[in-house]
């Protein structure tokens, strides 16, 4: 062997990247002067993919395994320059190895509230959160569109760019939606994947894709929420009267138990005597001669419409059996009240219902 084939041999390239980072999207790998010897041996990894650039145009992209860097696996490089010397002398390129695994708990956030329209409660605002991956798909278009010359790029360079297009897809489908604030918590896995398909179109241009995403929570303000707990906890107490003079009868003898015998005769006292009072709030002994009070009068409804997924309304019970007379409103016409549990069709609220039977029914046939 000749001192020239010796030294050929010794300065044979060993090109290969490990990875022991969890945010590393792209890294270079650095030769001095950017020589590489002909006939270098490249190691592509499974969950990488190895992009040659040579004099600032991308060259070819290479798949997981073992090349051995010739013309006959590099048929783009030998038309982008012919190598003189019978392609044996070092070539100026550069390697960019681009991790195709999935980057995994990336968080995603709405920075400031979400105003929509709730069928129950009206225009109200949420907050959501949760999780999602990331993967690159297309090493070529990845490294042009977005990484550039970074030698070293990471998750976090492009994770705020995502987070964004996550919250502006995520927010007008949500507003789109129609689904109610309290039904959204049983519905968190269908408008994932209607976020996850309205992202897919628009992070592919960068050449990578979100294989996976998760809503983990979708809140309201916590005024609102307070107002919620406040009304489930007043319909858990039923009778609100009855509750009331429990209450007050509870708190009266806790208090007697901390002041002694005489304080708990004083409380019990107090207790019958607020009861009393809380039976007769306005002050006088109940006789059986005296005349009762008149019944408060009753509530006039207001009733909103929904045709074909919009809201109308409100409309008073005159406007409705005007509606009712002209044909606009049917017996299965969905109509809502405050106070009433969801949806009804008009033939199914007693108070509607008897809008259709004033009306006398068609003549029979002559």
């Amino acid at each position: 062997m000749g001192i020239l084939d010796f030294l050929s041999g010794q300065f044979i390239d060993v090109i290969h990247w490990t990875d022991d980072t969890r945010d590393t999207m792209v890294w270079r790998f650095e030769r001095e002067g950017h020589e590489i010897k002909y006939g270098a041996k490249l190691t592509v990894r499974e969950g990488q993919a190895a992009v040659f650039v040579h004099e600032g145009q991308l060259a070819d992209v290479f798949t997981p395994g073992l090349y051995m860097l010739e013309t006959n696996n590099m048929p783009i490089m030998t038309t982008l320059q012919h190598w003189d010397h019978g392609f044996k002398s070092p070539f100026k390129s550069e390697i960019y190895y681009v991790n195709t695994t999935r980057f995994t708990d990336l968080k995603w956030g709405t920075k400031n509230p979400i105003m929509l329209r709730d069928p129950e409660f009206g225009p109200t605002r949420i907050r959501a959160f949760g999780t999602y991956t990331v993967k690159v798909t297309d090493p070529r278009l990845f490294l042009t569109e977005i990484v550039g010359t970074d030698g070293e790029f990471t998750m976090d360079e492009i994770s705020f760019q995502v987070r964004n297009i996550i919250v502006q897809e995520f927010s007008r489908v949500i507003a789109a939606s129609g689904i109610p604030v309290l039904d959204m918590a049983a519905n968190t896995r269908d408008l994932g994947k209607l976020v996850a398909g309205a992202i897919a179109d628009t992070v592919a241009a960068y050449g990578i894709t979100i294989p996976e995403f998760y809503i983990e929570n979708i809140s309201l303000p916590p005024a609102v929420e307070a107002a919620l707990d406040t009304r489930t906890s007043r319909g858990l107490t039923g009778d609100l009267d009855a509750h009331m003079k429990y209450a007050a009868a509870e708190a009266l003898r806790k208090g007697g138990e901390a002041s002694g015998a005489m304080g708990a005769g004083l409380g019990a006292g107090m207790g019958m005597a607020m009861a009393q009072q809380m039976a007769n709030p306005w002050g006088s002994a109940p006789t059986a001669a005296a005349p009762m009070a008149p019944p408060p009068p009753p509530v006039e409804h207001v009733w909103h419409i929904a045709e074909s997924g919009q809201t109308k309304g409100p409309f008073s019970k005159a406007d409705m059996g005007k509606m009712a007379a002209d044909g606009s409103l049917s017996r299965d016409t969905h109509v809502w009240t405050p106070g009433q549990d969801g949806w009804k069709t008009a033939d199914e609220v007693d108070e509607l219902a008897q809008l259709f039977t004033v009306m006398p029914p068609p003549p029979p046939p002559a």
